[in-house]
This record gives structure tokens, C-alpha cells and sequence, in this order.
């Protein structure tokens, strides 16, 4: 999974972005769970991970107060 552009985070919809933070979530306890039984491959994955689901995040918070 490649990371996304902000540019291309700020074309979604709320309910778009809330299943995509949702997914990151998923896939970072995925991870920690990979790298505390020594399964993890790509120990920057993690933090790819969870600087995108911080974008999510990030954008989310600015709908929510337009709205």
C-alpha cells in the first residue's frame, strides 16, 4: 500500500476518510503485532503508517470544525 498524497486526502468525504483512518488503525496494531513477534520485514512501515493516519486524522479535525 503506497502512501497518499494530502493533496488527494483532501478530495474525500468524511465517511471516506473515517473507514481510511479506520484501515490505517487496523494496519498499524498489524504491524506492532508483526514486530513484537519478529514477523516485521519493513520496520518503516510503522511509521509511514502512522504519519498517514496522523494526515487522516489531521484533515478529519479541520471538516469537523467547518462544519
Amino acid at each position: 500500500m503506497a502512501t497518499t498524497k494530502t493533496k488527494d486526502i483532501r478530495e474525500l468525504s468524511i465517511k471516506e476518510l473515517e473507514s481510511k483512518l479506520r484501515d490505517l488503525k487496523d494496519e498499524t496494531f498489524a504491524l506492532r503485532l508483526q514486530k513484537a513477534t519478529g514477523q516485521l520485514e519493513n520496520a518503516a512501515r510503522i511509521r509511514v503508517v502512522r504519519r498517514e493516519a496522523a494526515r487522516v486524522q489531521t484533515v478529519l479535525t479541520q471538516r469537523r470544525a467547518k462544519a
